[in-house]
C-alpha cells in the first residue's frame, strides 16, 4: 500500500487544528481531570448538593470528574496539607488546628452557614437556656472535635464554668442516652440524633450554639500549593459545589431524587426516607444564606473560632486567622 507523503507545513497545521491524531475528546476539549473530594464521613443525604453537582454537569462543565472519598480519616487535612489529597470537606476548627501545626490547608468555600452543633434534652427536663444546664448530667460524645469545642463555646457565651456542669462521655450514643434518661442533655448535631429524636415524635427543648457563638463550620478546603499552582482548578470546584448548592436550596425535591441515585440507602424504607427528607431540610435551613453571601466566609466567625479554640488552649497566642481561608475563589465564581 503507498504511503502519502504530506508537506511539513500542512502537517502541522493539521495537527495543530487537531483534524488528525491526538485530538482530545469533545471537539478539541481537553479529557477531565479527576480529582478526589475526601468527604470525611459516609455517603449521606447531607452531601446531597455535591451529588447534585456531580448529576447536573456542574463538575463536567468546569472540566473537572469528581470521584468522592469516604471514610473515618483522622489526619485528612494532614493529607491535603502534604499534598496527597488536593480537596476535602472539613470544618473551620479542623483547618485553625492544622494551621497551627504549620499544614497550609486553606478554607476556600464557607457551606455551612450556621454552626450545626446544639443541645439536646427532653422537654419534661425543663432545660430551656443554657443557664439551666447548671448542675446536670451532659453527655458528649467525644471531649475533642467540632461538638466538644462548640459545647466549650456555648459555656463561654452563657457565663459558665466547665465545673458547674457535669459533663460525660457517651460515645456516638446519645439518641438512647436521652431517651433512657442516662443524661438530663446530650450534644448533638441538629441535622442528624436531634432529627432522629424529632422524627419519633419526641419532645424537645434544644439549645443552639449558632445562637450565642456561630463557629465556623463545614467548607471546602484544599491547600496553598493548589491555589498557587492550579488556580484554574480551584475556581471550577469552587463554582461547580456553589451551583450544585444553589440548587439543592431552591429544588430541594429533585436535589433528594439526585442523592437517592447517589445514595440509595436514603430510601431503604418508608421510615428511612423520611428521616432522610428530614435531615436534608434541616440540613437546607443551616445552608441557606443571604442573596450575595453564599459561600463566603466571615472574618467575625474566624476571629470567635480561634478565639475559642486558644481559650481552651488548643492553639497558641501566635495565631492569626488571614492565612486560613480566602473569599477569592467565591467572588470569582460569577466570571
Amino acid at each position: 500500500m503507498n504511503k502519502v507523503l504530506l508537506p511539513l507545513s500542512l502537517l502541522v497545521l493539521l495537527l495543530s487544528s487537531g483534524l488528525i491524531g491526538g485530538c482530545a475528546p469533545g471537539g478539541g476539549q481537553p479529557a477531565d481531570q479527576t480529582v478526589t473530594l475526601a468527604m470525611g464521613y459516609v455517603p449521606n443525604v447531607q452531601f446531597a448538593p455535591f451529588y447534585v453537582a456531580v448529576e447536573m454537569g456542574y463538575f463536567a462543565e468546569e472540566g473537572i470528574q469528581v470521584e468522592f472519598d469516604y471514610g473515618w480519616e483522622t489526619d485528612l487535612l494532614k493529607l491535603v496539607g502534604s499534598d496527597d489529597l488536593h480537596f476535602a470537606i472539613a470544618s473551620g476548627d479542623q483547618v485553625i488546628l492544622a494551621r497551627s501545626q504549620g499544614l497550609p490547608v486553606v478554607y476556600v468555600m464557607n457551606w455551612y452557614r450556621r454552626f450545626p452543633v446544639t443541645v439536646v434534652s427532653l422537654a419534661e427536663t425543663g432545660i430551656e437556656k443554657p443557664s439551666d444546664l447548671a448542675g446536670r448530667r451532659v453527655g458528649t460524645p467525644a471531649i475533642y472535635g467540632a461538638s466538644y469545642i462548640g459545647w466549650r463555646a456555648l459555656l463561654d457565651a452563657s457565663g459558665l464554668e466547665e465545673t458547674d456542669v457535669s459533663l460525660v462521655s457517651i460515645g456516638y450514643t446519645q439518641v438512647a442516652a436521652l431517651t433512657e434518661a442516662q443524661v438530663d442533655a446530650s450534644i448533638c448535631y441538629a441535622m442528624n440524633e436531634q432529627v432522629q429524636l424529632e422524627e419519633e415524635g419526641v419532645d424537645l427543648n434544644v439549645l443552639y450554639v449558632s445562637d450565642v457563638a456561630n463557629l465556623v463550620s463545614n467548607g471546602l478546603i484544599t491547600n496553598e500549593k493548589t491555589i498557587r499552582e492550579d488556580p484554574t482548578l480551584v475556581q471550577g470546584m469552587t463554582r461547580a459545589a456553589l451551583r450544585g448548592l444553589s440548587f439543592t436550596l431552591d429544588h430541594p425535591d429533585e436535589a433528594f431524587e439526585i442523592t437517592a441515585n447517589q445514595v440509595p440507602e436514603v430510601r431503604a424504607d418508608a421510615q428511612k426516607e423520611a428521616v432522610s427528607r428530614a435531615i436534608l431540610a434541616r440540613s437546607i435551613e443551616f445552608w441557606s444564606a443571604d442573596a450575595g453571601e453564599l459561600g463566603l466566609s466571615a472574618r467575625e466567625e474566624w476571629q470567635l473560632s480561634l478565639e475559642v479554640m486558644r481559650k481552651m488552649g488548643l492553639v497558641g497566642a501566635g495565631a492569626g486567622i488571614e492565612s486560613m481561608y480566602t473569599n477569592r475563589f467565591v467572588a470569582g465564581a460569577e466570571e
